[in-house]
């Protein structure tokens, strides 16, 4: 495999932001409006052909892959894209400690008042994550 291919998958971490979770929201929308396009069998079979499955190397509590590259300091312990394309469609943000290791939290409010952007909630998922 090319050197080239597996150096530009350590560019591939992005921050968690608000336009993140509008384009999380609006796949879900195209999504939902696909089902509601297609009915009968062909639903069905269709469900079946675009299933996705989680990663297994991207499972949470995992150290994450050297195939991604090393993290970027200023990213640690930040909120950052979700790199399993099983992720695009779900509200979801994942956050890498300093031993590598993956968390996902959900992109929905917490406790019905904390967004995801909330520094109070921002400074609980630090203290979750500190090894």
């Amino acid at each position: 495999m090319d050197p080239s291919f597996w150096a530009s998958e350590s560019n591939s971490f992005r921050r968690f932001t608000p336009e993140s979770l509008a384009a999380i929201e609006e796949r879900i929308a195209n999504k939902k409006k696909e089902q509601v396009k297609v009915k009968g069998k062909n639903k069905d079979q269709e469900a079946e052909k675009d299933k996705l499955t989680p990663q297994l190397d991207l499972k949470t509590c995992k150290t994450l892959p050297s195939l991604y590259g090393d993290i970027p300091e200023e990213l640690v312990g930040e909120p950052l894209e979700d790199l399993d394309p099983y992720y695009n469609d779900h509200k979801t943000f994942m956050v890498v400690n300093k031993r590598r290791t993956i968390f996902r939290f959900t992109a929905t409010s917490a406790l019905f008042m904390f967004g995801p952007f909330n520094p109070v909630r921002k400074t609980a998922i630090k203290v979750l994550i500190d090894s």
